[in-house]
């Protein structure tokens, strides 16, 4: 006998056989079983979904000579000629090829003979979707009044360019694409009664590869079949499909974890061995990045039966939310600059170094960065340090600045800002610096780390948004050996997770210079968090700003002038 691919071999001759499309089954089964049959049923899906399988297996419940059911019974004879393809009462058309109205017309002559064996003459259209308007015009009059012993079966990849008045008298079903993990659990089934040794990771590969098809799917793995000598494992397939294996890809998004530029770049380096296309493998990264967003935000959604859900485990722990998101984001610009880059592979390489240069850095010691003396506007003296506005009750003069306060005021005003501006010395602009504390720039060794110095700590620690945030909004409890433990703010809990714990011990562990653990837990904070500091003492500084601006004698001569108030949101102290 000679050799059947997979694809015809495994093809369904039952509902029960099928694999997905759960949602159009059970509605045909409760037609079948109810006896409420429509006249017209309408397929719609990509191609090998199973429009036409289910549209075969419809007949063979409509003609199974033991009844109409959902369940046909596969040994009579209506039952093995239609799996054969040879009942004289299923009529399959390939509307591709018989498009005129001539070829319709010819077809729907003989619709009003009675079946020649079955209980029901069916007619099966594929690609119905290719029929010319007149042949549609031709078939309308047929589906408004169709003898009762007639059911048209339609399917079709583009039910757009079907008309509506066609779409109305049809039962439509939408067939979906099958996922990668589906199409997997699948395969392992026909590959185990085939006998056919095979590796999850290659099975994996030809899921993904099929993009919801499950005839590609067989196909492929034919093709993997005799790729890799009667066997099936993820090397040969994915040197078959001309992709990369997915260790390469996980490997490179473990180095972003770690913030390894060497083993970012040594991984790249083994991947390049393989002749990848870099299009491709970044878009393998994506997926990887979005399978971890997943598991960081509804982790029951991801299915464990992944080949690599492991190391997706790991990278989950391993990075925080914001830096998946910084990742994924990365990754997605990156890979529209490829074919810009002078070649791939350098264009592949700068988009994840840069990933892993945007990463917020962890290392826990404070930088100290010189920065220019900033724009001091002359009616603001060294010791008024702030930025204001003042705003006019007069129609007039709604908002006073520097850009219409030369045209707008009196002489008398004027010479005021030519004196000030002559009293202002260049070391008094470069006092207002940015510029931190130098008390709080001496390090705090671990032996003296008490929950009343934890704030200052905390300001010495140079670390990411999120993990910062968290910080902000813990309290210092106590040590026990090497553990540091803390506690966090019941009413900021939720920005909290796993890797914060970790990022923030590898914080300490640098600033202390020895290695210590962190723990984090939910509670009551009984004293001032450093993000509570911060807020008492921005609100202590912007309420002695307003007060120093509010005496300055340049100040109340502007308000009398101008009948204006001060801003008080706009004044902003400068540290």
């Amino acid at each position: 006998m000679s050799y059947q691919v997979l694809a015809r071999k495994w093809r369904p001759k039952s509902f029960s056989e099928t694999a997905g499309q759960e949602h159009v089954l059970q509605a045909l089964i409760n037609a079948l079983d109810n006896d409420r049959l429509h006249h017209a049923y309408l397929f719609t899906g990509t191609r090998g979904v199973g429009k036409t399988t289910i549209a075969r297996i419809l007949s063979k419940c409509l003609n199974c000579e033991k009844g109409v059911s959902s369940v046909p019974c596969g040994e009579c004879s209506s039952c093995n000629e239609i799996d054969q393809g040879r009942f004289i009462d299923l009529i399959e058309v390939d509307a591709a090829s018989r498009t005129g109205v001539d070829d319709m017309r010819d077809l729907l002559d003989n619709v009003q003979y009675a079946p020649s064996r079955g209980r029901y003459k069916i007619y099966l259209i594929d690609e119905v979707h290719m029929l010319s308007k007149s042949s549609f015009a031709a078939l309308l009059k047929t589906l408004e009044e169709p003898p009762s012993h007639v059911k048209f079966l339609f399917a079709t990849t583009d039910p757009q360019k079907l008309p509506i008045t066609v779409l109305s008298r049809c039962l439509q079903f939408n067939l979906k694409n099958l996922s990668p993990a589906r199409i997997a659990e699948h395969l392992q089934f026909v590959l185990g009664e085939e006998k056919i040794p095979f590796d999850e990771g290659g099975i994996w590969a030809i899921g993904r590869a099929a993009d919801g098809s499950m005839r590609d799917a067989l196909s492929l793995t034919d093709q993997a079949i005799g790729h890799g000598g009667g066997q099936i494992n993820e090397a040969d397939v994915s040197a078959m499909l001309g992709t990369i294996e997915r260790r390469f890809v996980v490997d490179i998004c473990l180095a972003l974890a770690s913030q390894s530029g060497v083993a970012l770049l040594s991984s790249i380096a083994k991947m390049a061995e393989q002749s990848p296309d870099y299009e491709a493998a970044m878009a393998d990264i994506l997926s990887v990045w979005h399978q971890v967003a997943i598991l960081q935000t509804v982790p029951e959604a991801l299915d464990k039966g992944l080949s690599h859900f492991v190391e997706l485990v790991a990278l989950a722990d391993a990075v925080s939310r914001e830096d998946v998101q910084l990742f994924y984001q990365i990754c997605l610009l990156g890979r529209k600059d490829l074919y810009m880059a002078p070649d791939q592979r350098s264009g592949f390489e700068m988009t994840l170094l840069r990933a892993l240069a945007f990463r917020p850095a962890t290392n826990g010691r404070p930088v100290v960065v010189s920065s220019p003396a900033p724009e001091v506007d002359p009616l603001v003296k060294k010791s008024d340090a702030t930025e204001v506005s003042v705003a006019s009750n007069q129609s007039s003069h709604p908002v006073i600045n520097n850009d219409n306060i030369a045209n707008e005021m009196p002489g008398e005003v004027l010479q005021i800002l030519e004196n000030e501006e002559e009293s202002v010395e260049e070391d008094d602009v470069s006092c207002l610096a940015l510029s931190g504390d130098s008390d709080l720039l001496v390090p705090i060794e671990l032996d003296d780390f008490t929950p009343e110095n934890w704030v200052d700590v905390r300001r010495q620690l140079t670390i990411g948004a999120s993990l910062g945030e968290v910080a902000s909004h813990c309290l210092y409890q106590s040590r026990q050996d090497n553990e540091l433990i803390f506690v966090i703010d019941d009413q900021e809990n939720s920005l909290y997770d796993k890797s914060h714990q970790l990022g923030l011990g590898a914080a300490l562990t640098a600033y202390f210079g020895q290695e210590v653990n962190v723990s984090i837990s939910a509670g009551l904070a009984e004293a001032e968090t450093p993000r509570a500091v911060d807020r008492r003492e921005t609100a202590e500084r912007h309420a002695e700003a307003v007060d120093m601006l509010n005496q300055d004698p340049d100040v109340k001569r502007f308000k009398q002038v101008f009948d204006g108030v001060l801003d008080e949101r706009s004044v902003q102290p400068i540290d």
